[in-house]
C-alpha cells in the first residue's frame, strides 16, 4: 500500500467564471494536474479530488450555480474521493485527516487553486498534522492580487492598472518563499514526474533530482 497522496484542490469551473481567469499564472493548469495525477496513479499513490463551496452566497461557489465541479478535462476514478470544503485549508471541513490516515498516507503533494490560498495553507495545516507536503508549483493558479486597501469594489481594470497590486510572478515567488524550508518541499510538475517517466521505461530518460528536505517546520 502507498503511503503517499496527490491532494487536487479547486480546480474547479468557479474560477472560469470570473474575468479576472484571462490573467491566470497557469492557464494549462489542466494539463498540469494531469500529468501529476497519471504519475501518482501510475504509483499507485491515492488521489484526493477536493472543491470548495459556499452554499448560499449566490455566487460562483455556491452549488445551486452549478460551477462547483472540476474543470472539464480532469475525471475521478474509481477509488477517488471527491471532498467538498468550506474553508481555506482542505482539512478542516472534510473528513480527509480520517482518510488519509485510514489509508496510511504520510506524504501528501499538493496542487490545485489559489497558490497563496486554498493550496498554500493546506500544505501549512498538513505540515502541522505531520505529514511531509510536497507543493507543485506550476501545478497551481494565482492571479493578480489587490493591495488591502483597494475597495472591494475594485474593477478588474482598476485592480490590474494599481501600482500596488502583486503580480502573478510576485504571488508564486512570496508562496515558495514563506513555504520551503518550514512547512513544504517546493517541486515542479517535471521534477515529480521526470523519475517516474523514466522508471516506467517511456524513453524520455528524464530524471528529478531529489529534493532538499523540508527542515524545520514551524
Amino acid at each position: 500500500m502507498s503511503r503517499a497522496a496527490l491532494v487536487v484542490i479547486d480546480v474547479q469551473e468557479s474560477f472560469r467564471q470570473r474575468d479576472i481567469w484571462a490573467y491566470a499564472s497557469q492557464p494549462d493548469i489542466v494539463g498540469q494536474v494531469d500529468r501529476l495525477v497519471t504519475a501518482a496513479r501510475r504509483r499507485g499513490d491515492l488521489v484526493v479530488w477536493v472543491l470548495h463551496a459556499e452554499p448560499g452566497s449566490g455566487g460562483v461557489f455556491d452549488p445551486a450555480n452549478g460551477h462547483v465541479r472540476l474543470i472539464d478535462g480532469l475525471t475521478p476514478v474509481a477509488g477517488e474521493p471527491t471532498l467538498v470544503k468550506t474553508s481555506h485549508n482542505a482539512f478542516t471541513t472534510t473528513n480527509l485527516q480520517q482518510l488519509l490516515t485510514f489509508a496510511g498516507i504520510r506524504e501528501i503533494t499538493v496542487c490545485g487553486i489559489r497558490t497563496e490560498q486554498c493550496v498554500e495553507t493546506t500544505a501549512r495545516v498538513g505540515c502541522d498534522l505531520g505529514y511531509e507536503m510536497t507543493f507543485v508549483t506550476d501545478a497551481t493558479v494565482t492571479f493578480p492580487t489587490p493591495h488591502r486597501d483597494l475597495p472591494a469594489t475594485a474593477t478588474l481594470a482598476e485592480i490590474l492598472a494599481d501600482p500596488r497590486t502583486l503580480s502573478v510572478g510576485e504571488m508564486t515567488a512570496r508562496t515558495e518563499y514563506a513555504l520551503a524550508g518550514r512547512f513544504a518541499t517546493v517541486r515542479t510538475v517535471e521534477e515529480v514526474t521526470g523519475t517516474d517517466r523514466a522508471a516506467a521505461g517511456d524513453g524520455t530518460g528524464v530524471g528529478a533530482a531529489q529534493p532538499e528536505p523540508a527542515g524545520v517546520r514551524g
